[in-house]
């Protein structure tokens, strides 16, 4: 029967799918060869030929960001990247910064983000006389709004996932991704238990894209849509999965496993990073400097007076900024690199390659992935982790900010001051902390009912005092307010960033700027931190008195529990015996004959 009801769906789904495709078409009502757009999402399907050069601009007068995916190109077989591409601007002209290119060689489905309102992209084509297909769709949306379930890291041997909402139909306009990382050595093996996407020939409108690695710029093994169950392989301990969906038809979505099995054969020298807010950590094995023609004599740093300690590995640690660790400030990021060299010692002539092992922290906002680079000739090893500055928020006793309120939940008066600290910890002295947006909410996932107390540095509370930034910390004061009149607790979620105090008129300096003059990349990290609850005194003085309860009071108790239970049950009875006669009083008024009139005078 199951079966009977998927083939009876095929049908159906083809028709669907066909009437978005007419849709899609009807809907483009602009000119081939470029135009402006200022639709909240659109859909374009794009033909064109030789000797093309088209700009699309997006603009639109919001405070939302835009999604664009390329969900199918075809450019002319056999073009280069140079004389064929799409390339991406990440502002209203060609004269913006460049998010990103597409062109034959992309291993991918582009899915680029802008950070503002407003979006261009060139097509550009070469002389070969061949009609070029592209179809691309984009929607605007707020990036600090979260799907539950959708996306994550998924780490161990095996484990499952599901489209958000599985197994009911999954959200217009989600974009998700999944980073599958398994033990070392061992290769991923993804099924889909259950698969139900919109049908598409060419996967244009809802898709799953798996990748062979962890990131979604390359090493694409598949894109698939409709009705399936297939099965992938990774070629390593890492895979990645991404689900997007556009604003009609949705279906139920999948159910997917994933196992790890050993490579077979495969030996891989240990040589890893970690990151942590105020320490590298590099660990080279014996055997991996063995395999490069070295020991553990060999290695060291920028600064040679830092050495390692050796166990079975030779492994380096050492805070962020210490031991020649150079810092580079790349806009979006900050970048913490030494180098280990490994040179034959001696004045001895040697016929071995000179070694260099490039080491990277990448603090990234909210990014935990660890990822390691090593070339095949083994002349140059580059392993880049991304790390987390650790953050902690709490609330102080008074303005001097020296002792820390303890208790849990924390009891306040209605309109008493509060004094809260975000601190960062971090062995790097030149840094900045930034509350830029902080509100409060009486759920503690921060639901749709909010409050803002402060938003892109700006006070939205009349209350709200923010001091000036200080090494490694972000204070400010502000009053209980009215959300503890009405529910019995509240919470506090703050965005943090933090800047290089090295940076000139960084974004850390610059206090309230209104989201209309608001710069791209203004800061250069960005996380969140929550505290809470906060409640008022009257509810604890309330929980007291429930709490002095006597013991005999506690056993009379089930009596009173008893005698109400009898009480409610006459009351229940006398009320229905009540409805009862008024009904029957209402019934015998209306009869034909019965009653009161009025008499005529």
């Amino acid at each position: 029967m199951q079966v009977l009801q998927q083939l009876l769906l095929l049908p159906l789904v083809a028709v669907l799918a066909l009437a978005e495709d007419n849709l899609t078409d009807s809907k483009v009502g602009a000119p081939r060869c470029g135009a402006s757009l200022h639709d909240l999402n659109k859909s374009l399907k794009i033909e064109l030929n030789a000797n093309a050069n088209c700009v699309w601009q997006i603009q639109r007068d919001t405070n939302q960001t835009i999604r664009l995916i390329f969900s199918y190109f075809k450019f002319a077989p056999s073009s280069s990247c140079e004389a064929e591409s799409i390339k991406i601007y990440d502002g209203p002209s060609t004269n913006a910064s460049l998010l990103g290119q597409v062109c034959n060689d992309t291993d991918a489905v582009p899915v680029l983000q802008s950070s503002s309102n407003s979006l261009t992209f060139l097509i550009t084509t070469n002389s070969v006389p061949f009609t070029r297909n592209f179809f691309v769709f984009y929607y605007y949306f707020s990036p600090e709004t979260n799907i539950e379930n959708c996306g994550g890291q998924l780490t161990g041997p095996n484990g499952t996932f599901t489209s958000p909402s599985y197994p009911a139909a999954y959200p217009a306009f989600t974009y998700c991704v999944w980073h599958i990382q398994t033990p070392k050595n061992t290769k991923i093996n993804l099924e889909f238990k259950d698969f139900f996407l919109e049908l598409d020939q060419n996967c244009q409108f809802d898709f799953t894209a798996v990748y062979d690695g962890l990131t979604t710029n390359t090493g694409l093994i598949g894109k698939i849509c409709g009705r399936a169950q297939p099965t992938f392989e990774s070629s390593s301990n890492a895979m990645t999965v991404a689900l997007s969906t556009d604003y009609a038809n949705s279906y139920r979505g999948f159910a997917a496993q994933y196992t790890s099995s050993a490579l077979p054969g495969h030996v891989e020298p240990d040589a890893f990073l970690t990151c942590s807010s105020d320490t590298m950590r590099i660990v080279l094995s014996k055997a991996y400097l063995a395999s490069l023609g070295y020991n553990e004599t060999h290695p060291q740093l920028n600064d040679p007076s830092c050495s390692p300690v050796i166990t079975d590995s030779v492994i380096f640690s050492f805070p962020l900024g210490s031991c020649g660790t150079i810092k580079k400030d790349e806009g979006s990021s900050i970048t913490y690199t030494n180098i280990v060299s490994l040179s034959a010692s001696g004045g001895i002539i040697t016929r071995q390659n000179s070694v260099q092992i490039i080491a990277k922290c990448k603090m990234e906002n909210n990014s935990t992935l660890e990822v390691m680079y090593i070339t095949k000739n083994n002349v140059i090893q580059d392993i880049t982790a991304a790390g987390q500055y650790n953050v902690n928020m709490s609330f102080y006793e008074s303005d001097s900010f020296s002792r820390t309120v303890q208790q849990s939940p924390y009891y306040v008066d209605l309109n008493q001051t509060l004094f809260a600290q975000v601190s960062l910890d971090s062995a790097d002295p030149n840094l900045l902390v930034f509350v830029d947006t902080c509100i409060a909410s009486p759920q503690a996932d921060f639901g749709s009912l909010t409050y803002d107390l402060i938003r892109s540095g700006c006070s939205k509370d009349d209350t709200v005092v923010s001091y000036p930034p200080l090494e490694h910390y972000g204070r400010f004061k502000f009053n209980a307010f009215r959300f503890l009149r009405s529910f019995p607790s509240v919470y506090l979620q703050c965005e943090v960033l933090i800047c290089d105090s090295n940076t000139t008129n960084s974004r850390c300096t610059q206090g309230c700027i209104s989201r209309q003059k608001r710069t791209v990349s203004s800061y250069r990290w960005k996380t969140s931190t929550i505290m809470g609850p906060i409640r008022l005194k009257r509810d604890l003085r309330s929980a007291d008195h429930s709490e002095s309860l006597t013991k005999a009071d506690a056993e009379e108790t089930p009596n009173l529990h008893q005698y109400s239970f009898y009480g409610l049950s006459f009351l229940v009875l006398l009320s229905n015996i009540v409805i009862v006669v008024a009904v029957i009083l209402k019934y015998h008024k209306r009869q034909p004959g019965y009653g009161y009139h009025k008499l005529q005078s």
